[in-house]
């Protein structure tokens, strides 16, 4: 069939200009295309799928009520936001989706003036809103702020806090709270509960209900009361609720919950209450993964599933050079119920990634020593600081970038107090196709610079697990930072064993005369590839898996600076602060002479696209390796 027979009315909106036009009614037939639209995109070109099949509805009564792009749509999280692009003049593009040059799979600024505000990170919409909405009334601007707050998100603090000044500053901001019970995996803490206790109340919402078509009686009559009932809405609320409500309590007002399903009727409702003055709060109902049943039965399976057969629902399994590898993050997950069995002080912490992190195997095991506390990286590294402030081992596994926002925690209640936290950075280094807002290229940068931190980088599974081993050691009682990427570890899966490491001790790979490649962690492996291609060319060189960025195995380095001239580090991090600006340092302070050659990131955001492609992209791939070994080969 043509795309233009198929998408009937999809393909016939540009922009929402277009999806303006239509008829109320016709809104239905174009969350249809659009739900079938995603299903058929994201089968073979994979991304964030539940969310954003959760959030058409929405999405459409959303553009079809409001003046986008003049009134601003910030959502919260990005992941919800396909129908949004696609609605947005992407449609044409959307195959490029997450794909190297592409456009983003997270909502962006630069890519359209749609996108009113970055997001990639949860929880900033209503803070950002909050900015938006004063800005337009210090610009003497009647611009309508809508922050789209869900799949998890209001469980992070930030969120709190934007709800916190949300009333204060008295701002026209429209807050929609899309309450699909789930982030990833369930969510976690009692907000969930608090939001269930409101949405199930039948007592509460029947008589809402018919308090809501009497007023809209007395409306058709010329009685226009119907904007008034939010103190007749609060009354019921005190009557029939035991708690108060927390965002009336806040000073925002509550409208909810309804159907985020009913195109239609959320349009509808939109019209009605966005002249409201003051901040306002829509609490709406939807499922994840909405229209594939596969998807609504396993939300957190089809959260990103990969490629899929729409027709048959079936997931299709990546085909690696090693059948039998694991990701990174299993051989986390063994390793740690390994270890949690022999030591009983052991527990983990992670902030809504159970899955992700591959604790779900810990939680099963030792449901009383693995805590999932939500969206609330500040929340887990200080929980951490507490536990083990009193003899308790916690291993805070959190994604690299998703660390960045507990930098102060690291700082003052881990590192400052000396506390023995064991932080696991899961997808350290380029991530890939969720791009710049996701890569963990900054984590040995911005811990590099903290005292007490111990800092170190496997080169493959092995040392992973060798590396959980030593840290959890008691005499090593301090913090503790394992960083490792995401992708397939280096080595068929293997019978767990542990081996305690010497901390800051290094190790020659290949020793030769004259250049030698000093790496760290995952580019270990790129190094070892461009070796072994430079011997075929008669070329030997020197490599080092150094495995601690901090503390540095200074005897090594010394080794390597009196035997060979000329020195290659490599990292897949960030170059300003990272590991190779330690080796300039220890240079530097030392009197040395060697020629150095730092590979790996520049000052620079790394977009999205395939891992290995972006290594290339910004040359320090096996290739780029070899080509600077030959251009110094003359020098030495």
């Amino acid at each position: 069939m043509e795309y233009s027979e198929k998408y009937k009315y999809l393909n016939k909106i540009d922009s929402p200009i277009d999806l303006r036009k239509l008829d109320l009614n016709d809104l239905n037939f174009v969350c249809r295309d659009l739900r079938e639209f995603i299903i058929e995109q994201s089968s073979i070109n994979p991304g964030h799928f539940g969310a954003s099949l959760g959030t058409i509805e929405l999405t459409v009564a959303l553009h079809y009520a409001f003046n986008t792009p003049y009134d601003l749509l910030v959502w919260d999280v990005g992941h919800q936001a396909y129908a949004h692009k696609i609605l947005t003049g992407r449609r044409d593009v959307f195959h490029t989706n997450r794909k190297y040059k592409g456009i983003s799979g997270f909502p962006s600024p630069k890519e359209s003036e749609y996108d009113s505000f970055g997001v990639g990170h949860s929880s900033t919409s209503i803070s950002a809103a909050i900015g938006m909405a004063v800005a337009a009334k210090m610009n003497k601007e009647n611009r309508q702020t809508i922050a789209i707050i869900g799949d998890g998100a209001l469980t992070g603090g930030m969120a709190f806090e934007g709800l916190n000044n949300a009333s204060v500053n008295n701002t026209n901001i429209l807050i929609i709270l899309n309450d699909n019970e789930i982030s990833i995996d369930d969510s976690a803490g009692a907000l969930k509960g608090y939001l269930t206790d409101i949405a199930a109340s039948k007592a509460y919402n029947k008589m809402k209900n018919d308090v809501w078509h009497f007023l809209g009686r007395l409306n058709k009559i010329g009685l226009k009361i119907r904007g008034t009932t939010q103190k007749i809405d609060n009354a019921i609320k005190s009557i029939v609720m035991q708690n108060s409500n927390l965002f009336e309590a806040l000073g925002i007002r509550y409208f909810g919950p309804v159907d985020g399903h009913n195109v239609v009727s959320l349009a509808e409702l939109f019209h009605e209450i966005k002249d409201i003055p003051g901040p306002k709060l829509l609490h709406i109902k939807t499922v994840k993964g909405k229209g594939f049943q596969k998807a609504e039965k396993n939300q957190t399976l089809w959260h990103a599933p990969g490629k899929f057969d729409m027709k048959t629902g079936n997931i299709e399994q990546l085909k690696t050079t090693n059948d039998y590898a694991q990701k990174y993050q299993d051989v986390f997950g063994d390793a740690i119920v390994k270890l949690a069995k022999d030591n009983d002080k052991i527990v983990a912490i992670t902030p809504a990634m159970l899955t992700g992190s591959s604790l779900m195997k810990m939680k099963k095991e030792f449901p009383d020593r693995c805590f999932d506390v939500g969206i609330a990286e500040q929340h887990a590294v200080t929980f951490a600081a507490g536990l083990a402030i009193q003899n308790i081992i916690p291993f805070c596994c959190i994604y690299s970038s998703f660390a960045q926002r507990a930098y102060d925690q690291i700082i003052h209640d881990v590192a400052l107090q000396n506390l023995h936290v064991i932080f696991c950075f899961d997808r350290a280094g380029i991530v890939g196709e969720d791009g710049a807002t996701h890569h963990g290229i900054f984590d040995l940068s911005f811990c590099r610079c903290v005292p007490n931190l111990v800092i170190a980088a496997p080169a493959n599974e092995i040392q992973l697990r060798n590396l959980l081993y030593t840290a959890q050691l008691e005499k090593n009682n301090f913090p503790f930072v394992i960083r490792y990427p995401r992708g397939k570890s280096v080595f068929p899966k293997s019978e767990i064993t542990f081996t305690e490491l010497k901390i800051g001790k290094g190790m020659f790979i290949i020793k030769n005369k004259d250049i030698a490649i000093l790496a760290l962690g995952s580019a270990v492996n790129i190094a070892s590839e461009a070796v072994e291609i430079l011997e075929q060319e008669n070329i030997y060189v020197s490599l080092c898996n150094m495995l601690f960025v901090k503390p540095l195995d200074k005897s090594l380095i010394i080794e390597v600076l009196q035997d060979h001239k000329f020195v290659i580090t490599i990292e897949d991090n960030i170059l300003a602060g990272g590991f190779g600006s330690a080796i300039s340092e220890f240079i530097t302070d030392n009197n040395y002479q060697n020629k150095l050659i730092r590979m790996g990131i520049d000052d620079i955001f790394v977009e999205h696209g395939n891992r290995d492609l972006l290594i290339s992209a910004y040359n320090y791939d096996a290739k780029s390796i070899c080509d600077v070994v030959r251009k110094h080969l003359e020098k030495v």
